[in-house]
């Protein structure tokens, strides 16, 4: 077989049509992203809405989101770096952060639609799998469709602690048991024990205790703000179990300041002419008076 060379022509560069910014950039997968957002036309304008959940280096980010023309709307939101006012002060970003960060963005939704007193979800999670199902005489349950984005979806990823927590919150997310922590490709089969240790901390726990007795220095430098705060490995259960309760409690998020402390602080005023004028001539002042001095 001979060596063809393809030959980039002047009619290969006419009908070359340029990638989207954010294909080309890597950071959206448009075929994911068209059957996450497509609605079927006789829904009449109802929006398709998609917890989407992403990871930082310290952070874990959900947001329950609908797409228009315009661009993505987010109904509600949730970061772990709020967790902290509900006694999870370390490990923020771990399988257990993104549960309780799915959890309270969960309980924010059905709040903000007056849904909370109806759909209440998994009040004591056991590690068993269960969808949220429609009470009678009231509306259906909030549905909305897991957006990983570009994450690895292989079984006890963390984006499907996000999505157990929200489940559990009262979400109607469709999924199936065979990513979660415990899962048995072989049996097809899930361990709920397992599953339930990684809700409560368990994991976390257990990898402290292997540390802590196979290697002092590793274990004082990777859990120092657990030592920091006085948190053991007995502790986590207990921290976890409170935080949920309190999340249920009090899901909503605390603005800090008044309404117009936050518009001084980030819509300054504009300055007219003659006060940038009378400005720059205070500072040429200031800078002739010292020079005198000196």
């Amino acid at each position: 077989m001979t060596f063809v060379k393809v030959v980039k022509n002047k009619a290969y560069f006419k009908r070359f049509q340029t990638k989207f910014r954010r294909r080309r950039e890597g950071k959206t997968d448009y075929y994911a992203r068209k059957k996450l957002v497509i609605q079927a036309k006789n829904k009449y304008n109802s929006p398709k809405y998609r917890l989407v959940v992403r990871f930082t280096n310290k952070d874990v980010i959900c947001q329950v989101t609908y797409a228009k023309l315009q661009g993505d709307f987010v109904l509600a939101a949730a970061y772990s770096h709020e967790l902290p006012k509900y006694g999870i002060k370390c490990g923020l970003t771990n399988w257990t952060a993104a549960y309780a960060t799915g959890l309270l963005v969960a309980r924010r939704v059905l709040t903000k639609l007056n849904l909370a007193d109806t759909y209440e979800g998994v009040t004591e999670p056991d590690g068993e799998v269960a969808m949220t199902e429609a009470v009678d005489d009231a509306p259906r349950p909030f549905k909305c469709f897991l957006d990983v984005g570009l994450a690895r979806t292989s079984t006890g990823a963390r984006v499907f602690g996000a999505m157990k927590g929200a489940s559990d919150g009262g979400l109607y997310i469709p999924h199936s048991e065979n990513r979660f922590p415990g899962y048995d490709a072989s049996s097809k089969s899930l361990d709920t024990e397992v599953l339930r240790e990684y809700i409560y901390g368990g994991h976390v726990a257990e990898y402290m205790r292997y540390l802590e007795d196979d290697d002092e220095e590793r274990f004082k430098a990777q859990f120092a703000k657990y030592l920091e705060e006085g948190i053991g490995a007995d502790d986590l259960e207990d921290i976890y179990t409170n935080a949920y309760e309190k999340i249920r409690e009090d899901p909503l998020h605390e603005k800090k300041g008044t309404k117009e402390s936050r518009n001084l602080t980030f819509r300054k005023k504009r300055l007219t002419y003659v006060q940038r004028k009378h400005k720059i001539q205070q500072k040429i002042d200031h800078a002739l008076r010292k020079a005198a001095q000196e």
